[in-house]
């Protein structure tokens, strides 16, 4: 679980930047909520999690936009069903293409666009990504939901937030950053992130 879920958490996590960098405004509005909620004079702890509203609605709308796994691991129809027209035999071999479903037009306004704010001002702030919302499931629904739901969250949450709320992160050039995915069963970068770090806090807590 820790070797599957070492990769995925990058992933979605070098996203996360990417998508920071080509809308400054949003990575400034969330390092002040951390500065606010946190303060200058410690680290982010697990605990600070919850009070971060807007970083968590960061994390939902990355996680929309570019789950680490856009397809779904197969799964397979237990009895004879018929969905929206379509009839679907029993033991049918299903294959969920997650991206295209959490950028269903018909479910998020502009979908393809990146509004972590969606999910603090609509109806969508009420969506998890923890399998309850089926228009949201970046890891699974389900009993083939990810058995490491719980850790990766967890560490992605905890990670960044401490990378946020500890460097000023920028990129080198102040070009936009090209957005192109890679072709694979994970959803990585095209081409390398590259970034620039600065100290924001007190040099004892990089030692």
């Amino acid at each position: 679980m820790i070797l599957a879920g070492s990769d995925t958490i990058a992933t979605v996590m070098i996203w996360t930047l990417s998508l920071l960098f080509n809308n400054p405004e949003k990575l400034e509005k969330t390092q002040l909520e951390l500065e606010e909620q946190i303060g200058m004079q410690r680290q982010v702890e697990e605990s600070d999690i919850k009070n971060l509203t807007y970083f968590q609605a960061i994390m939902k709308e990355t996680l929309r936009l570019y789950p680490a796994a856009p397809l779904s691991i197969p799964h397979e129809s237990t009895e004879d069903r018929t969905i929206v027209g379509y009839h679907i035999p029993a033991r049918t071999r299903l294959i969920v293409n997650l991206q295209k479903l959490q950028r269903d037009s018909i479910v998020w306004e502009n979908p393809s666009e990146f509004q972590p704010e969606r999910f603090l001002t609509s109806h969508q702030k009420n969506f998890d990504v923890k399998g309850q919302s089926p228009q949201l499931i970046p890891f699974g629904s389900g009993r083939r939901i990810c058995t490491g739901i719980s850790f990766s969250l967890q560490i992605m949450h905890l990670t960044l937030a401490n990378l946020l709320h500890g460097f000023k992160i920028d990129r080198p050039s102040k070009e936009l950053l090209d957005m192109e995915e890679s072709v694979g069963t994970t959803s990585t970068r095209k081409t390398p992130l590259k970034v620039v770090l600065t100290q924001r806090l007190s040099a004892q807590f990089y030692e």
